[in-house]
Order: structure tokens, then sequence, then C-alpha cells
């Protein structure tokens, strides 16, 4: 039998009103310093039996032991029992539990990830970060190319205004949103203090990738420009007015600030020589180098994993985090480079390039170069605009 349309209409008011009538509350929290999951969800006033079934749900589905401290919890309770859990780390990584019945269900949320490879234009106004977010582009683009050009531009440094840089690289995209940059496959850089650079990625017949310039020789230096991806200086080396101890004094490195945690680049190959508080100097790393040359790292916070006396280390490896240690007057790294027994200037060393690509590996490597250039060198539609006067930003065009 049909149902007369002001019965049915009735009931279609009233649907909504029987639901507001569930109560829901939803708990936001996340995971604190030395707090284990468990901890977390007795905190948030989650009853024993029902803790006890989330973790059981999430066993052989989440490791455990990979939880840490700023991890999101959000918790969706239906007349005071857990409807719905959700553990998220990422933007691609992220658990689920659900209520089915009388029992709960674990799994990790299944997020499409698209990667593109693209060409991304910058030019420099007053810093990197500026430039990446005029080009629409995540500032961590940034952190990327201090990482391609690490071994000839001081991101703090070196930088005028009017640089220009362009890099071919792997975006790794969710709807629509840049997740994080994957490997950069050519990178070019023209700049007022540094001249024109540009760095193409190959992978060698052994698996190893490394930069090199266009004609094979390498873009790798035997030493760094500077132990920190992206820092600027606060004192250079030379003598000093020193605001804690009121006199003239001689400063033998250069200090970087940079917030207390920041990675610290070991600038070269070497083996640890000190690992240790040295007092005035705080948290302290000092590694040998080849050719008599040593470098030391001061006001650690904390150091890096395996990092002890006799220790190999590799050029980029992070050995230590920044700190305010010992007679610090502020969050920095002191760095400081020693040759033959004798402190020298950091920043005023030419140091040489590590061995040419193999002449076997030659040919196969301007070929593939040859294309990745082409791309490189790719004019966007912006970049004409802004040539004809438009006045339009630099911007990304996908590569063909």
């Amino acid at each position: 039998m049909r149902t007369p349309p002001l019965l049915l209409l009735a009931a279609l008011l009233a649907a909504p009103l029987a639901s507001a009538s569930v109560r829901y509350e939803v708990k936001n929290r996340r995971i604190e310093p030395r707090q284990t999951l468990a901890q977390a969800l007795h905190d948030a006033a989650l009853p024993d039996a029902q803790v006890e079934a989330v973790i059981s749900a999430l066993e052989g589905v989440f490791d455990f032991r990979k939880s840490r401290p700023g991890d999101q919890l959000r918790l969706v309770l239906r007349e005071g029992v857990l409807d719905f859990f959700d553990y998220r780390q990422s933007a691609v990584d992220e658990w689920q539990v659900r209520r089915d019945g009388d029992k709960y269900v674990g799994s990790k949320r299944t997020i499409e990830v698209e990667k593109r490879v693209e060409l991304v234009s910058l030019e420099i106004s007053t810093s990197l970060y500026e430039a990446a977010l005029a080009a629409g582009e995540d500032p961590g683009i940034g952190v990327v190319l201090a990482d391609v050009f690490a071994w000839d531009i001081d991101f703090y440094r070196d930088t005028r205004k009017g640089d220009r840089a362009r890099a071919l690289v792997e975006k790794f995209v969710s709807k629509g949103r840049v997740l994080r940059y994957g490997e950069v496959l050519a990178a070019a850089y023209e700049g007022g203090l540094v001249g024109a650079k540009r760095v193409f990625r190959y992978q060698q017949p052994d698996g190893q990738a490394n930069y090199f310039q266009e004609d094979g020789a390498s873009a790798r230096k035997t030493f760094l420009k500077s132990p920190l991806k992206y820092a600027h200086i606060t004192s250079r080396f030379g003598s000093r007015f020193h605001p804690v101890l009121q006199y003239l004094k001689n400063h033998n490195g250069v200090d970087y600030g940079t917030p207390i945690g920041t990675p610290v680049w070991a600038v070269a190959d070497g083996t640890v020589t000190k690992a240790q508080n040295t007092g005035a100097g705080g948290n302290t790393v000092c590694v040998r180098h080849t050719n008599g040359f040593e470098t030391c790292y001061l006001h650690l916070s904390r150091y890096g994993a395996g990092i002890r006396v006799g220790a190999r280390v590799s050029q980029k490896q992070v050995i230590a985090y920044s700190g305010n240690t010992g007679r610090s007057t502020g969050p920095h790294l002191h760095f400081a480079l020693k040759r033959g027994g004798q402190f020298v200037n950091p920043l005023n060393q030419k140091f040489p390039r590590a061995d040419p690509l193999p002449k076997a590996l030659l040919p196969g490597f301007l070929a593939q170069t040859k294309e990745l250039a082409s791309q490189l060198d790719t004019v966007s539609v912006a970049e004409m605009t802004e040539g004809a006067g438009g006045g339009a930003g630099a911007g990304s065009k996908a590569a063909p």
C-alpha cells in the first residue's frame, strides 16, 4: 500500500530528530614524549576493555615500536562506547579501528599517491624560502635544492637577488596536494655570485646514484660548503668580542644560527676522534679526514646513531643534532676546521672534486643527460609572460 505523502514527509522529518538523540563524543589527542599508545588511550579515559580491544585490533597491522611523539589520535565514542579510532603519523600513514558488531577491526588506510616529474622554476628575491612560496611550491623544495648543490652553494651566504633555480624533480601527490619531493633528476642554478651550475643525477651499474656535471665531471667535492642543509652564519672566523666573557678573543670557527635539534652533516668522509662533552664547547664531535684535515662540531644537543670514537662516517651522514650546550649564548652550531693541527677559515677553502664518471659509462650518461637537459630548459608559460612584461612570477610546468 502506498504511503500517504503527508505521512512520508512526517517520517522524513522525524528521522534526523531520532538520530540527533544519539550522543557522540570526539576526542583528539597526540602521543606525548615517552608515552605508549596504550597509555595515551588510558589518558583519554577509554575503559580498559576498549583499550585492550584497540591494541588487539592493531596487532599485526601497526608496528607499535614506530609510535612516536606527535602522532595524532582521534576517538569517536557513541553513547560512551568507542565506535571509531584513527591513528595518523603523516599524510600517507594512517591506521583505523572500526567497531563491527561486538568486535573491533583494525586496518591501514589506503591512500592513493601519484608520482609525477615536474619542472620547478624559482626566482630569488629575498630568500629561497620566499621564492618557493611565490612559485606556489612547498618550501621543502629549498631543502631539496640545498642538498643537490651542497658542494657548490651555501644558500644563506651565496644567494643574490635575481638568482634563478630550476629543477626537474619527482613529486609525490595525493588528491592534488604535494606530500613530498623525491629525487632531483636535473637542476640548474644561475647566480650573481656563484655563476652557472648544472647537475644531473645518474645511477651507475652498481646501483649507486650521484650527481655529475654535463661533461661527466663529478658534482661532488671532498668537502661540503656547510655542515647544515640550510642555516645562516651568526659569527665568522677571526677575532670578535665575546658577549659572555667580555673580552676580545679569537673565534676559531664559524657559528650557524639554527634551532635545537637541526641535523648536522659530516662535511667529508672520515673517522670520529671525539664524541664527548668538552665543557665550554658542550657536546662535541670531531672527525679526522684525509690530507691532515679535522672538523669539530660544538654545542650539540645529542649525537647521531653509532657516533663514537673510532667510528667511520661518510659525507652527508647525520652525525649529531644542533643544540645549546656548554658555554653557548643561544641555540647554534659552532663549526671548526683544522689543517695540520691549525685552525683555518672554513669559508675560504677550495676543495677538489671527486673522481669523474668512468669513460666506459660516459656515452650512456651523455644520452640520458641530453634528454634531461632538454626538459630542464623548457620555458614555462609563466616565464614567457614575465619575459613579455606581464609581471607573472616563475611557475612550474609538467615535464613532457
